[in-house]
């Protein structure tokens, strides 16, 4: 582990400086149902040269997401699937897996989507859809972790970068970085510096899972 050099005091695991990375981008499909801003952290990424990848698609499911402006900001084709507009959760997925399919897409990146996944999704794209959430995982599940680790009491806690799988935020972890929960925190404080976090990570974890898979790869220094 590596102690970060900025004010947020976090810890970061695994410590990279080198990578390996494709020879051919990485086509991603990002999901976002808010803000969008680990979209704009990715699509900024890639467009540093940090990652060597194109942004394919956004998916989002609210109309009033803003991650649709920041698409749209970045020539970022968006795609709105109202999962209101669907029966059920596996017709909705179903339709997910058509437009990412249509697009292309190679690995799905979940970033602030806040849907439950079905079997339909998770066996569309096994072991390639990467989900970012805010704990360090397997503690503080589900869509309220950083009030969890609130009113638990714990001192330190994070985000996680992590393989998705059927379970809710279950799956092989990428990457982990620790904040500690300062005696003042609000839920809102915490999570501002808890994002700062998973802004960092997010990127290198995708290059990082990309490195571990089949595709062929040449080195490259992430410094």
């Amino acid at each position: 582990m590596t102690l970060c050099p900025d004010s947020t005091l976090s810890l970061v695991s695994p410590s990279i400086s080198d990578i390996c990375q494709q020879v051919a981008p990485l086509k991603l499909g990002i999901m976002a149902s808010g803000n969008g801003s680990n979209f704009d952290v990715v699509a900024q990424a890639i467009q540093d040269g940090r990652l060597n990848a194109q942004i394919q698609v956004l998916i989002y499911n609210n109309p009033s997401a803003k991650a649709a402006v920041r698409a749209a900001n970045r020539g970022v084709e968006a795609v709105l699937l109202n999962h209101r507009n669907y029966q059920n959760r596996e017709e909705f997925d179903e339709k997910i897996v058509q437009t990412l399919q249509h697009y292309d897409v190679e690995w799905v990146i979940l970033a602030g989507w806040m849907r439950l996944l079905t079997s339909v999704f998770i066996d569309a794209f096994p072991d390639k859809i990467i989900n970012i959430h805010p704990s360090l995982l397997p503690s503080f599940k589900g869509i309220h972790g950083v009030e969890q680790a609130l009113a638990s009491g714990v001192k330190i806690t994070g985000c996680t970068a992590h393989i998705a799988c059927l379970e809710m935020d279950s799956g092989p972890i990428l990457m982990q970085a620790a904040v500690p929960v300062l005696p003042d925190d609000t839920a809102e404080t915490l999570h501002a510096r808890i994002q700062i976090q998973e802004h960092r990570i997010l990127p290198l974890a995708i290059a990082l899972a990309a490195s571990s898979s089949k595709t062929t790869l040449s080195p490259i220094h992430l410094g």
